[in-house]
């Protein structure tokens, strides 16, 4: 199996988990780009226990299926701070004690100091978030990783939205992961992508949500690649 291609069984499963949670989301959403998009994907969300604990589920079943090596978890502050403590608290359970860090938005001055939280940073690390949007977050991890001493080796996301950057008229000739992944080498999972998600509206003809199809597949048009 290809490390970048999600499985399609888990990919349908997390589109369906997303939507009945209420984390994606159909209508008229103002995205970071200035764009009106007909989903928001907003992992905020997932705000209680029990999603949470299914969410790390997901994760840990895309980098599982990756079959890519590592042997600890990095999670930029703020949103991946959650996760990274999910995704191994998942993997205890699944009988693996895999250590995790996340980094502080400014170092400490007093106690133990600096800027890094949790297990050293060793070995092969997955970066792990909720999106990618302009990549900035990432990069900084990815650099942040390589100065002490460990190797990123892969980042791991819940959506790719699969969308270029730039304004109409002048967009990207690819999306935001494609140019992090071009710049880094490295290669970005998602449980997820947009095209799953018009699968999942396309699937059934009966349902509440197939009538944002055709408004996700026009946006997906003008933008996607």
């Amino acid at each position: 199996m290809s490390s970048k291609a999600p499985d399609s069984t888990v990919a349908r499963e997390f589109v369906q988990f997303a939507v009945e949670a209420g984390v994606l989301r159909f209508g008229e959403f103002k995205t970071k780009a200035g764009r009106l998009s007909p989903y928001f994907f907003n992992s905020a969300l997932f705000d209680d226990g029990v999603k949470l604990m299914r969410l790390a589920e997901f994760y840990a079943r895309r980098l599982v299926a990756s079959g890519i090596e590592f042997d600890m978890l990095f999670g930029p502050a703020y949103k991946g701070i959650t996760l990274a403590a999910a995704i191994a608290i998942e993997f205890a359970r699944r009988g693996r004690a895999l250590p995790f860090a996340y980094n502080r938005k400014e170092a400490k001055d007093h106690g133990e100091g600096g800027i890094i939280v949790g297990a050293p940073l060793r070995g092969r690390t997955v970066i792990v978030d909720d999106v990618i949007t302009d990549g900035a977050s990432k990069r900084e991890s990815v650099e942040l990783i390589r100065h002490e001493g460990a190797k990123p080796v892969a980042v791991l996301i819940a959506l790719d939205r699969m969308e270029r950057g730039g304004i109409a008229g002048n967009l990207s000739a690819q999306s935001a992961v494609m140019d992090f992944e071009r710049d880094h080498g490295l290669p970005v999972l998602a449980i997820a992508t947009v095209a799953d998600l018009l699968e999942f509206l396309n699937s059934d003809a009966d349902s509440a949500f197939t009538g944002y199809a055709h408004a996700v597949a026009r946006y997906r048009e003008r933008y996607g690649v």
